[in-house]
């Protein structure tokens, strides 16, 4: 599907996987909407792109809705929707001390992870369903979700953020099947070790990033957010690309802890 001219939503575009994707689409001539809960970093980031800020909360459906109603009317079709906003939480099953885990955080991650992405695809599908179709064979537009090969084999601790990413790709393919009789396509990407704000900088940070990188494959180093928009991209603009789940990664499979 041809980007320039239209219109896009990317959740989490703020920072990270987001940010770098909402500057991607800018550059191929999208009308990008950053919808983010930071403000500040938000509106930079759509200042920066020619693109617009709407604060959003994934998990909530008005909060959604008027970012989705926002992109739709920006100008250009909304044909495109990016969701890259979620939140990390590592706890055991139950510790060491025999505590359970926190069912609230449990919550928590699965609400802005896995709902959140369902709630901005279900919504942000809803809108494209209003354009008119961009060629033959009645395509309308494209959604790529964010899952992590976490929700393929997680870690140790790893419970809330697995369950959450794994329900993404598990409704990858039912939802690519549901949304065809309106021509939107669903692809989603399993990201490994990305070089994001998520991990952390200052002293110690380089060691710490060696040892998680350790079992990468090739090339030997965390991927950047750059790279994964380009990945985005590039499933937006192969139109045979659907109902799939790419592993983005370096080859990296995870060890137990």
């Amino acid at each position: 599907m041809e980007l320039n001219g239209t219109g896009a939503i990317v959740s989490g575009g703020a920072s990270g996987l987001g940010e770098g994707t909402a500057r991607e689409l800018a550059a191929a001539g999208c009308r990008v909407v950053v919808a983010d809960l930071n403000e500040e970093r938000g509106k930079a980031v759509a200042d920066a792109i020619g693109g617009l800020f709407v604060r959003t909360d994934v998990s909530d459906e008005e909060s959604v809705q008027a970012a989705v109603d926002a992109a739709a009317s920006a100008g250009p079709p909304l044909r495109v929707v990016v969701n890259c906003a979620g939140i990390g939480f590592a706890a055991r099953t139950v510790a060491r001390d025999g505590t359970p885990h926190d069912l609230a955080a449990y919550r928590k991650v699965i609400d802005i992870n896995l709902i959140g992405t369902f709630n901005l695809m279900r919504i942000g599908a809803a809108a494209i369903a209003r354009t008119e179709p961009v060629d033959g064979d009645g395509q309308r537009g494209v959604v790529i979700s964010t899952a992590s090969v976490a929700g393929i084999e997680g870690q140790t601790g790893q419970v809330a953020y697995s369950a959450s990413k794994g329900g993404i790709i598990g409704m990858t393919v039912p939802a690519a099947r549901d949304l065809a009789a309106i021509g939107v396509r669903v692809n989603t990407i399993c990201p490994g070790i990305i070089d994001t704000p998520i991990y952390c900088t200052g002293t110690g940070s380089d060691e710490w990033k060696a040892r998680l990188t350790a079992p990468v494959v090739f090339p030997k180093r965390m991927g950047t957010a750059a790279e994964f928009a380009h990945l985005v991209r590039a499933l937006i603009e192969n139109d045979y690309m659907n109902a799939e789940v790419i592993r983005f990664d370096g080859g990296i499979r995870f060890q137990p802890k």
